[in-house]
């Protein structure tokens, strides 16, 4: 019996040496598998995004549908407003965006230098703090100005890549094309590739989550929309510096709960600060009134029903996705915390009716 006890547990200890082995290798081989891992993102980036546009603008079609308009002539409708005006937005913002960024990288150290001004004459003025404290405000300041260059810099990069990957940005329209024109048929295919016995479930989750799903996010891209341009109007009547920039900030960061507000308008307070207090209060004036609005008027109106999930919960999802991904994961953390509990509630009443 003692001698079966230690085979079993020989057997474990080899299949874990085997498995570290396994992951020893793979870990070696990576400047082969991450060639094949390069050509499968470079491929499934522009499906990714151009199934998302499709699942976006796809309503609209079925809309169009119920009213007699033909299939055919609903996607080309469709299809010319949702790029014709994707790109005339392109082709007006992308271009003034990159110079404030620019602009922006630029004027960086000058604005650090009025911010430490500010806090070491706030030290001594009011708090009277010891030297060793000044030197310690001073060398925080220096290392925000180096965070912030480098978030500057990332952001260039990143508007960059976006204009340089040309290929990627002409092959989507044709992709949300065929997507639109085919939608019944790839439907029918994922159909009959997905296991019988998972059809059904399948097709009843897709549902739920569709249900769950859509209706937010359609709203809320559509809250960020109208948000970037009132945000980006008004800072250009205050005569605020980079108005577009700091209105698309605040504009997207909408999309995060509770923390989206405050994470939008520090970059506008931050630069209102090197012009003037009445500057900074106008700013802040600006953003708590297009709080007002979005709460009371654009998302009631737009997004309608909530995600009915529990603020704590938000606020949990927000903090793990934050940690993992920065800014990006908070944006990504509701929806997909929304899904995986859709995911799990349903096959929870699943295996509770068998």
């Amino acid at each position: 019996m003692k001698e079966d006890k230690t085979v079993i547990w020989l057997i474990r200890l080899l299949l874990l040496l085997l498995v570290f082995l396994c992951g020893y290798i793979f870990l070696k081989l990576k400047p082969i598998w991450i060639i094949i891992v390069d050509v499968i993102t470079f491929i499934s980036v522009p499906i990714i995004i151009s199934a998302f546009i499709t699942y976006l603008i796809h309503p609209l079609i079925k809309k169009l549908e119920e009213h007699d308009v033909p299939r055919w002539l609903a996607v080309m409708l469709i299809y010319i407003l949702f790029f014709g005006g994707i790109g005339i937005l392109a082709f007006n913002s992308i271009p003034r965006l990159v110079i404030q960024l620019h602009e922006l990288a630029e004027n960086a150290p000058a604005m650090f230098h009025t911010y430490e001004e500010l806090g070491l004459k706030l030290t001594r003025e009011i708090y009277s703090l010891p030297e060793m404290f000044h030197d310690r405000i001073e060398a925080l300041l220096n290392e925000l100005e180096v965070y912030v260059n480098q978030l500057i810099e990332k952001a260039i990069d990143m508007v960059k890549a976006l204009v340089n990957s040309f290929f990627v940005l002409i092959i989507i329209p044709f992709l949300v094309f065929y997507f639109l024109k085919d939608t019944e048929k790839i439907k029918t295919a994922c159909w009959y590739m997905t296991p019988k016995k998972w059809r059904k479930h399948c097709q009843q989750l897709v549902r739920e989550v569709d249900h769950s799903l859509g209706q937010y996010i359609r709203g809320q891209l559509l809250v960020i929309t109208i948000f970037c341009m009132l945000a980006s109007g008004a800072f250009w009547m205050l005569d605020l510096p980079y108005p577009m920039l700091l209105g698309t900030i605040v504009g997207v960061t909408e999309i995060i709960p509770y923390f989206g507000p405050v994470i939008g308008a520090t970059p506008a307070l931050f630069v209102a600060m090197t012009i003037s207090p009445q500057m900074v209060w106008l700013v802040l004036g600006t953003v708590i009134v297009l709080q007002l609005v979005e709460g009371s008027v654009l998302s009631p109106l737009i997004v309608g029903k909530s995600l009915k999930m529990h603020p704590i919960l938000i606020i949990l999802a927000l903090l793990v996705g934050g940690e993992i991904a920065g800014v990006v994961g908070m944006l990504l953390a509701v929806p997909l915390f929304a899904i995986g509990r859709v995911g799990i509630t349903y096959f929870h009443e699943y295996i509770a009716k068998d």
